[in-house]
């Protein structure tokens, strides 16, 4: 590894360049070095004014033989230049002394930026400038990605430092990068020198697609670092220990099988698939670290039970961790309907508890007495003490952040083993996600819903039709149906003209006399929501205005009906999630998705692709291959790297082929060169390894 490119001495105060470098994750050589410009700026070449065009971005060469403070109209520094053929006028309308002293008369200069013609002559408007000295650049001017209190040239410079001193060996051998399907090949450092100062005849367009062969060298070195640390995690796992779960010869029936025996229904070829991938993963010693995703209403809940049978089974502790106090009860209500009367114990967490009740269910929990316990965050708090835990169910698993999901895993850490982890989603991953960013996992899919769900019918219609919509929910509530109507605000916010939860329910309930409508939102205390989802889901409550809150968990079979308000300011995945709320009955069911473009003529580019995707397709994972287009891996990976940054160079959506050479070689490199293989991944990824494997 590089020396660090900043002071670590404590005797050496930090400049506020350097504290600035650090605000940008720039500790090190290499990390400056693979600072990549956002642009670049042609300063090789000198424009003369006689051969400027209206409206081009040109440098000139020229003295000053004007310079003086105007007042008129308003306070600015007027600086006339010629180059001897003809002058141009530069206006400047915040300005410092020093600026007035660079741009005395008679000093040479060399000006950049926007040259405009009119009746006046050229004028340029705050141009850049320096002083016409020293050889013009061979190679184009690097413009990076800055913040506060970090200038330009400082960056500069620092990059030129950092790349001279920082290690650039080659950590990839020749043969595996000859399977590259580019040409030329560049070494690391050729592609970063190129990168950072290219020549001005390069096509630009290849810069700006990230296609010319040194972008190509730098994503796929990205990539196989991503590969090397996704794979080492899964192969330290497979060295750990975690406890293993085989029923106990007792004799009677196996848990498992007694659930199964009572269930109102039968589990779909997919759920059998599943469940036996999760049961032999469980019957192995090494930990389990699957991912078990199915679109909305899928059945991954029963799954998840049969895997807590057959963990309690064996005399083990299983917890179930949920985003939400919604979403946990809901589980919490299915697992001890399901459960209670097949002899299970449950504990319930939450931080919304009363002292005495939490006092009851920690006390269950140590003694082992609670062999299933359901929460949310609280369920991985220090207080919460198990006496013999061994599965881990985290639901919604993008919805909770990195040091979470580890503090639960480290629940088990001080009987020498580590439970086994099966992290649950309604958001399908995209192929190329799963062989990337959750490439340490095996991924278990429901691809089959259960029989008796019914198809929803989607609907795009402008804010306008309101009054339509309405008259739709009053018939809906005449058969007796339910209805969701989601919201994106709580309170009216100056910043976006979006209608509220508030007033909409208050407009409604005008608007639908007889008909009871209730509201839900977060800011709603645990005891009212719990109150007003009681009215909803007992039926007696025939319209629920409600934020996002409940995008996922609420299961009611008798919801014909979702209007989703300024859908398109909602993500396609989250637009997904809401849509099925409803469809869960007998029921025909429709998703009404209002939109609103405000002042402007028409709705944006994304928003458009994102409503055009509801209307045409309800499969959640063509859902979730149009959503990573659209969006990128954010919004599939949520905390699952907070701390590691995302791809910075690659692009999952383009760059397939890199990938696929990627997970080929990362195998390969590790077990043949193993140093190299560390190396690399310390250049690229330095401190950030641990959050990728969890």
């Amino acid at each position: 590894m590089s020396d660090p490119v900043l002071p670590t001495v404590a005797s050496r105060p930090l400049s506020g360049p350097q504290k600035a470098l650090l605000k940008l994750g720039l500790r090190r050589d290499i990390d400056l070095a693979l600072h990549l410009p956002l642009r670049y700026e042609d300063e090789t070449r000198i424009t003369r004014l006689c051969d400027a065009r209206d409206g081009e971005l040109v440098q000139i060469e020229a003295v000053v033989t004007a310079s003086e403070v105007s007042l008129r109209p308003r306070r600015q520094l007027l600086v006339t230049v010629e180059d001897g053929d003809e002058r141009c006028t530069l206006r400047f309308f915040s300005f410092y002394p020093a600026q007035q002293k660079a741009l005395a008369v008679g000093n040479r200069i060399r000006l950049r930026g926007e040259i405009r013609g009119g009746f006046l002559g050229w004028q340029m408007m705050h141009p850049a400038f320096r002083p016409a000295v020293g050889e013009l650049p061979q190679a184009l001017t690097p413009v990076y990605s800055s913040v506060a209190g970090l200038a330009q040239a400082y960056l500069r410079r620092a990059v030129e430092s950092a790349l001279s001193r920082a290690d650039l060996s080659e950590t990839i051998p020749m043969e595996n990068l000859a399977q590259l399907d580019q040409k030329p090949i560049y070494s690391l450092r050729q592609a970063l020198f190129f990168l950072h100062y290219p020549a001005p005849d390069v096509a630009l367009a290849t810069f700006e697609d990230r296609s010319h062969p040194a972008w190509q060298r730098l994503k796929a070195e990205e990539l196989l670092a991503q590969q090397l640390s996704q794979l080492q995690a899964r192969r330290a796992r497979a060295g750990l220990q975690a406890p293993l779960l085989l029923p106990k010869p007792s004799g009677s029936e196996p848990l498992a099988e007694r659930l199964l025996g009572a269930l109102p229904f039968t589990l779909t070829g997919a759920q059998q698939r599943v469940r036996a991938e999760i049961a032999l993963d469980l019957g192995r010693q090494a930990p389990m670290h699957r991912l078990l995703q199915g679109d909305v209403g899928s059945g991954k809940t029963v799954v998840a039970a049969l895997a807590a049978a057959l963990c309690m089974d064996a005399g083990w502790q299983c917890a179930l961790m949920a985003p939400t106090e919604i979403l946990a009860e809901q589980h919490f209500a299915k697992l001890v309907g399901w459960l209670e009367p097949l002899g299970v114990k449950t504990a319930w967490l939450t931080g919304s508890q009363k002292p005495k009740e939490r006092r009851i269910m920690l006390a269950l929990i140590a003694s082992g007495e609670a062999t299933l316990v359901v929460g949310t965050h609280a369920v991985i708090q220090d207080k919460v003490l198990f006496k013999r835990l061994a599965l881990a169910i985290i639901d919604e698993q993008h919805r909770f952040g990195v040091a979470q999901r580890l503090a639960l895993r480290a629940k088990l850490i001080g009987q020498g083993q580590e439970p086994h982890l099966l992290m649950m989603t309604a958001t399908p991953i995209p192929r190329t996600l799963a062989m990337s960013y959750y490439a340490d996992l095996d991924v278990s899919t429901l691809d089959e819903l259960p029989p008796g769900r019914t198809a929803i019918v989607t609907k795009v219609l402008n804010e306008g039709r309101r009054d339509e919509v309405i008259e739709r929910i009053r018939a809906q509530s005449a058969l007796g149906r339910q209805i969701y109507w989601v919201c994106p605000l709580i309170e009216e916010s100056e910043a976006l003209d979006l209608s509220n939860a508030t007033q909409t329910h208050a407009q409604l309930s005008a608007a639908l006399p007889g008909v009871m409508v209730g509201l839900l939102h977060s800011r709603l205390s645990m005891a009212e929501k719990k109150a007003v989802m009681a009215l909803f889901t007992g039926g007696q409550m025939g319209l629920l205005v409600s934020t996002t809150v409940i995008e996922v968990g609420v299961d009611v079979s008798n919801a014909s009906l979702m209007v989703i308000e300024h859908a398109e300011r909602f993500g396609l995945s989250q637009l997904h999630q809401l849509r099925g709320r409803v469809g869960r009955g007998a029921a025909a069911s429709a998703c009404l998705l209002l939109y609103s473009t405000g002042d402007a003529p028409r709705l944006g580019e994304t928003a458009r692709a994102r409503l055009r995707a509801m209307l045409e397709t309800g499969d959640g994972f063509e859902i979730a291959r149009r959503d990573l287009e659209i969006r990128g891996p954010g919004e599939f990976l949520g905390a699952r790297q907070s701390g590691a940054a995302l791809l910075r160079f690659a692009d999952l959506a383009t760059d397939q082929a890199l990938l696929a050479w990627a997970r080929q070689t990362a195998p390969v490199l590790l077990d043949a060169c193993p140093e190299l293989a560390r190396r690399h991944e310390q250049r690229w990824l330095g401190g950030k390894t641990e959050y990728l494997k969890a």
